[in-house]
């Protein structure tokens, strides 16, 4: 009977090539045939020779493929050699998935050496004793869901980067953002960093890598968080879902339009007296929510931006544009809070050094909103009638402008161009009075959309067809319905 290839496991430690025992020098010595998962660890210059494994991390999206693959490759070099030398950093039992695949693996044979793991020199600068302290080891990756119901204290271990730090911030929602944090950088080197900060600060203090954890010692409330879940969610449909994997930014455009109409029509058809028409808003402000959720996502896995970056983008703005809440300007009218709102917008805009004057105004916005844009942008800098009056006078003259294109047969393009110059008039006088022409016109046209259905209903109770009636009886039926409306 042919004996198991066999695949002998050693731990580099947490760093230091001091704290790698004699037992895995020795076994490192001897083997002939030597494999380490990642170069990119202080002590992994003592494996020699080795055959490392970093290139399978470009290879594949997720980390649970790269273990596997590593695994696998691992099998067949055993399985070839029969008797080969794997190095992991830290502890072979400590968060090494690629060691979890080869001890399950019945086909071979596995001989663990045990090694220091970043633990142990945790548990030394922290002064704790975790068995005592109760402390519970968590994976960065997954923080959301393994730390769902905990409080603390908790020590998480792959913080390598600032988007995971981001993440495990985003995870509790009911944080103050005073709640202290413990960063372990390079625990056991010579550049050692233990750093007390915030919940707030975590990702803004040190910048992490491979070798970076942080410590919890409590929180005031456990983590859970139904965004949480929400993210977890649309990450795995991102990786698991034919549609989903083939969505770009471009392509949900259409989408994230759809959704931001519903949830105005929601808005719309809320009744203040019926709570069950809170049910529609709810389902469209979701829908919403998982359009800048998906964004969020496929920047995420181009390493672009994370959630966490848009929420705190979000966040520092309104702290910054709400002085009179979070500083001490003076605002005590919602009037006096627009009108500062639009000055610090102003100035953060002269910070940036913008190309053109109306940098930021959304070309893609419906007609009459980016007509008021452009015009408040431009009547910033002066150029705007000084009163009501001016704007008035305009629209009649470009009313008369139009009816000459009209009347002339011109150029094919002309009459366009002359209606919609009676329409920025009219945009610019709605300005001038504080009335928002979008909503107006919204509002014009769901009162011809209830009354024009009204007098439909009514044509057909009194027998009669629309389209065999005279202007005059069409009159009458508008006008009966437009007097029992008063809306």
């Amino acid at each position: 009977m042919r004996m198991k290839a066999q695949v002998t496991i050693v731990g580099l430690g947490p760093g230091a090539a001091d704290s790698v025992t004699r037992q895995t020098l020795d076994a490192i010595n001897s083997s002939q045939h030597r494999y380490v998962r990642t170069m990119r660890h202080p002590s992994a210059f003592l494996v020699g020779d080795a055959t490392s494994f970093d290139d399978e991390y470009e290879k594949h999206e997720k980390s649970e493929d790269v273990y596997r693959a590593i695994a696998e490759k691992l099998k067949t070099e055993a399985e070839k050699h029969r008797a080969i030398l794997y190095a992991v950093p830290g502890s072979p039992l400590v968060l090494e998935q690629t060691v979890q695949h080869l001890l399950h693996d019945e086909s071979i044979e596995t001989v663990l050496i045990s090694a220091m793991s970043f633990l142990d020199v945790a548990w030394q600068v922290l002064r704790i004793d975790p068995v005592d302290a109760g402390v519970r080891l968590i994976d960065g990756h997954r923080f959301a869901r393994l730390a769902a119901g905990e409080s603390g204290p908790l020590l998480v271990a792959q913080c390598h980067a600032n988007w995971v730090l981001s993440e495990i911030k985003l995870a509790h929602e009911s944080a103050t953002g005073d709640e202290p944090v413990v960063i372990l950088h390079h625990l056991g080197l010579k550049d050692q960093q233990v750093v007390t900060t915030t919940w707030k600060e975590m990702d803004r203090t040190v910048e992490p890598d491979h070798l970076t954890s942080i410590y919890i010692p409590k929180l005031a409330n456990s983590i859970a968080g139904e965004m949480t879940q929400l993210h977890g969610l649309a990450r795995t449909l991102r990786e698991q879902c034919p549609w989903d994997k083939a969505q770009t930014h471009k392509s949900l455009v259409r989408y994230l339009i759809e959704e931001t109409y519903e949830v105005v029509d929601a808005i719309t058809s809320l009744d203040p007296n019926d709570e069950s028409s809170d049910e529609k808003l709810i389902e469209e402000l979701g829908d919403l929510l998982y359009q800048v959720e998906f964004h969020a996502i496929i920047a995420e896995q181009q390493g672009r931006f994370s959630i966490a970056d848009v929420a705190r983008s979000i966040h520092d703005k309104l702290v910054r544009r709400h002085p009179h809440v979070f500083g001490d300007f003076e605002a005590e009218t919602p009037d006096a809070v627009a009108s500062n709102w639009e000055s610090l917008k102003k100035q953060e805009r002269d910070k940036t050094n913008a190309k053109t004057v109306f940098e930021g105004v959304a070309k893609s916005a419906p007609s009459l909103m980016y007509s008021t844009k452009l015009q408040k942008r431009a009547a910033e800098l002066g150029f705007d009638w000084p009163n009501k009056t001016g704007a008035s006078e305009k629209i009649a003259e470009e009313l008369r402008e139009l009816v000459r294109a009209i009347d002339s047969a011109g150029a094919p393009d002309e009459i366009p161009l002359e209606l919609g110059d009676v329409l920025f008039s009219v945009v610019n006088l709605s300005r001038h009075i504080g009335v928002d022409a979008e909503s107006a016109l919204r509002s014009a046209a769901e009162k011809f959309r209830r009354r024009f259905e009204a007098v439909v209903a009514l044509a057909q109770r009194r027998d009669l067809q629309l389209e065999k009636c005279t202007l005059a009886q069409l009159d009458a039926l508008w006008d009966e319905v437009k007097k029992a409306d008063k809306k």
